[in-house]
């Protein structure tokens, strides 16, 4: 774990949880793309650097969870780096409380108060194209975050963070978390259609060929929306449909699971709803959903 794979001449990975990028830049400067998960993970990122003689220069976050952002506080306070993240991301990445508050709905319990969920904080700035070293570009992807970003290299390396997951994943948990369904299917087309060197995603083995993995992702996530479908052919409320969708793909219910799953089973009914396939209403002082026939 934390290994140094060169993948071009100029751009590298760190093989972590949750892949690193690393792009070599002019007079011995790098840059990474994300910092991985925890403050431990920043010392491995600088001691990497440091035995290779490379200066960090600045972490480009492609969104804000926990395991992205991780190591950005201890690698800006040891290197002088510049971080940077997109839009919505930003303030998430400046103000880390704010996902295990976004995930729970209200102030997160304590059991959701940890460096999974909830990064320290460090000083991000606004990630805009002209922040970016030159021959970089940046791709959005919408849909698994509010506003994450991917990027392409100038030697045509695209690092994908989050917006896909490996089939090993998918078999084992089924849902994965997603903020938005509609934009994560779109995403998914476009990254589908989408030529490169190497593809790097987070949670995936590098490849040069990404399209029948996005169209793994994009018929799983079609899959778990007709289960919600059908689960919702008589009136369910939202505590009912989760306990069905755990139930069904073996799940364990914990807090971590809790608002993971459960933020992204209410966006699948929300997307639902949008799209004709749902009903919402209240009845009883609770809130049911059903499928439209």
């Amino acid at each position: 774990m934390y290994e140094l794979v060169q993948v071009t001449e100029n751009t590298y990975y760190i093989h972590s949880p949750a892949k690193i990028g690393l792009v070599k830049l002019d007079g011995g400067n790098v840059c990474l793309i994300d910092s991985g998960n925890d403050k431990d993970a920043g010392r491995k990122v600088k001691k990497l650097l440091d035995a290779n003689g490379w200066h960090l220069s600045a972490v480009y976050n492609t969104h804000s969870n926990a395991d992205h952002i991780g190591g950005n506080k201890y690698l800006q306070d040891s290197t002088g780096c510049r971080v940077y993240a997109l839009g919505t991301e930003c303030a998430f990445t400046r103000h880390p409380v704010l996902e295990p508050s976004f995930l729970y709905g209200g102030y997160p319990v304590k059991e959701l108060r940890h460096k999974f969920l909830m990064a320290q904080e460090s000083t991000a700035e606004y990630l805009t194209p002209d922040v970016l070293p030159e021959g970089f570009s940046m791709i959005d992807l919408p849909g698994h975050f509010f506003s994450m970003a991917g990027f392409r290299t100038p030697d045509e390396v695209v690092f994908l963070a989050d917006c896909l997951s490996s089939r090993e994943t998918l078999c084992k948990y089924r849902i994965t978390f997603i903020y938005d369904v509609g934009a994560y299917i779109s995403t998914l087309e476009t990254v589908k259609a989408m030529n490169a060197r190497m593809f790097v995603p987070s949670h995936a083995e590098p490849t040069a060929d990404i399209s029948d993995l996005a169209q793994y992702n994009i018929d799983a996530v079609n899959e778990i929306a007709d289960d919600i479908t059908r689960i919702c052919r008589t009136p369910m409320n939202f505590d009912r449909i989760l306990r069905i969708i755990f139930d069904k793909y073996g799940l364990t219910m914990n807090w971590e699971q809790y608002v993971l799953a459960g933020s992204t089973v209410r966006s699948y009914l929300a997307w639902l709803k949008e799209c004709g396939r749902a009903n919402a209403f209240f009845d009883g002082n609770m809130l049911w959903w059903k499928a439209v026939k």
